[in-house]
Parts: C-alpha cells; structure tokens; sequence
C-alpha cells in the first residue's frame, strides 16, 4: 500500500484534488450506493462493527482491543472478524498466533488474536458463519463498516482530532471511503481520537443525528521509559507522524525518523540500513507493535536481528466516558435479544 498523499490531508480544493474530482464523483456514487445496500446476510451472533470514514489509521485496533477487554471483563466471549488486511490468507480462517505469521493474516489479526479468538475473511458473511461455530456471544468487527455484506448491531465510527476527514473529499481525490452523508447514515456512534479541531465538522454533522460522541486517547504503556533516550523511530501504520509525536511527548530525543506506507513489508535492505544507521548514530530503534509482528514474522537473520534491536511503543486506548461505551454495547445486545 503506498503512502497517503499529503495535499489529502490539507484543507481545502487543491489542484490535484481538483484534477481527480471526475473520478471521485463516479468512485463516491457507486461506494455511496455500496453502503446503503441492504445487508446479505445477519449472523446469529450480535455483530458491534469498529470503522472510519476515512483510509489510514485512526486507533482501530486499539479500540478493539480495549472494548473486548471491557466485554470479558463483563463475562461476554466476543471473537474478532477482520479481512486481514496485508496477509496472503483470505478465509474464514481462524488465526493461531502460534502457527500463522502477520504475512498471512495481517499485522492487525495478529495482534487481535492475542487477546481473543479471530476470523480473518475476505468475505464477511463467511467469516460470520465460521465464528458462529465458535464459542462466542458477539462479533467485534474490525474494519467494514463501508461493506453492507454483513448486517450490523451496532458501529462505531472512529475520526482522527488531529485530520478530520482532510480536504473532505472521496477517493482517489481525499481520504473518504465513501460520501461523507452516506457514512453517517450508516453510525451508531462517533468516537474523537485524540487531540485537535479538525474533527468539528463531523461531530456537528453527528449531533444533528443525535449521535452519541465519545472521546478516547492513545496512552502509552510505560511513560518514563523514553524520557532522554537518542532514537531513531520507524514506522509502517497509517500516520506515522501521530507515533513520532508520542515518542516526542514522552521526552524522547527524536535524532531522525523513517516513515514507510501503511502494512509496510519490511526488505532486507531496509532493515540493514536502519540497523546500520542506528549503530553508527548510537541510536535506539523503536518502532510500532503493527511493525514489530510483521518484522518478526519475516524470515531472514537480519530480520530477527532488527527484531532483537528494536524496542517498541506500546500503548492502549482511554475511551471516556467509559460506562457510556458500555451502556451503548449494552443497548444494542438488549435490542438484538429483543428482536429475536
């Protein structure tokens, strides 16, 4: 997957916005209508979708990982379906983190399947029906909430405070998977990660709904470990910028960064150059929990030796307010038992 384009992010009609404007009416309109269909298929387990408007990370499978923990904490037994984005595998499959690497089933399902079990299918409904067999009482789908093959309880929009929906346009002429209207129709409700304006636009656009807004942060696991520490960081996930900035306000001292596309396959001769730059800078590497499952998936020495080498940020995702998140889950569980 190739690096987001910069005049995406940038507000306003730029001129190469502007030059794809055509095809991003035709892509919208058809992606539009996509969303708006009538499902294919409803699971019999209650399905709680995580998605976002737009292409490139915005805390995804940090919110998944945090709400199954709030969900086993309260006796559910949720199983994870995802499409296993960057992995070879297309399904139902279930991952076995102890057999499968993150080069067959994707960074984000190799991560998941350490806290819960998880299906990675291409094809949603049969990814459902597999989960189905399973000792599970809900699905958390992460990712596809732009595909109508499977009906949906409940879902959460995620949104980025810091870039917002960009310039506001679709594919290929911004970052919006489909027309913005059209996205919201499809919400249950909308979660602001992180800090910044950018994302107003669309919370008022959610309160005319009445959609439920909630806040959630990325937080660091270990807070001190950085502080005053000469790094080199890289990164492959849909905005490096935001794990840069991280490292910097933990007290990090940031001497240079390597920013690679979003599921980056790491090459031999990358992983030597950051060795190699590193130790003669007298750097510390440090990197993403994405990036490290894909580097020690990796076969090669010096994959195992930029793995051994490289410390890793980990951090989980404060949603506030919390029992408000809860409640919502709650809600739609009560419905589904309801209708059925």
């Amino acid at each position: 997957m190739k690096t987001a384009p910069a005049f995406w992010w940038q507000p306003g009609l730029s001129l190469r916005a502007a030059l794809l404007a055509p095809a991003a009416l035709v892509y919208g309109a058809i992606a539009g209508r996509r969303m708006l269909a009538r499902p294919a298929y409803e699971s019999r387990l209650p399905v709680v979708c995580i998605g976002n408007f737009t292409v490139g990370g915005t805390g995804k499978t940090p919110f998944a990982l945090r709400l199954a923990a709030l969900l086993q904490a309260g006796g559910h037994r949720p199983v994870f379906l995802l499409r296993g984005y960057g992995g070879r595998e297309r399904g139902p499959l279930r991952v076995d983190p102890d057999h499968h690497t993150s080069g067959q089933v994707g960074d984000e399902a190799f991560l998941l399947a350490r806290a819960a079990p998880t299906i990675v299918a291409a094809d949603r409904a049969a990814g459902a029906r597999l989960a189905e067999t399973l000792d599970a009482d809900l699905i958390l789908m992460d990712d596809g909430f732009q595909n109508p093959a499977l009906h949906k309880d409940l879902t959460f929009a995620l949104v980025d405070a810091a870039v917002g929906t960009g310039n506001g346009f679709v594919l290929p002429a911004g970052p919006l998977r489909a027309p913005l209207g059209s996205q919201i129709l499809r919400a249950d409700a909308l979660v602001v990660v992180g800090e910044g304006d950018r994302a107003d636009p669309v919370i008022h656009r959610a309160a005319r709904r009445a959609l439920p807004v909630l806040r959630a942060r990325i937080e660091p696991e270990d807070t001190r470990r950085f502080e005053g520490l000469p790094v080199l960081a890289y990164a492959g996930i849909g905005r490096p910028e935001k794990f840069f900035d991280t490292l910097r306000r933990l007290g990090a001292d940031l001497r240079e960064t390597r920013s690679f596309a979003d599921h980056h396959a790491f090459r031999e001769d990358e992983a030597r150059d950051l060795i190699t730059r590193a130790e003669a800078a007298g750097l510390q590497l440090v990197t993403t929990a994405k990036d490290m499952a894909r580097i020690e998936a990796s076969d090669g020495e010096i994959f195992h030796w930029l793995a051994k080498e490289s410390d890793v940020l980990r951090v989980t995702l404060a949603v506030e307010p919390e029992d408000r998140l809860q409640q919502l889950v709650a809600d739609a569980l009560r419905r589904r038992a309801f209708r059925a």
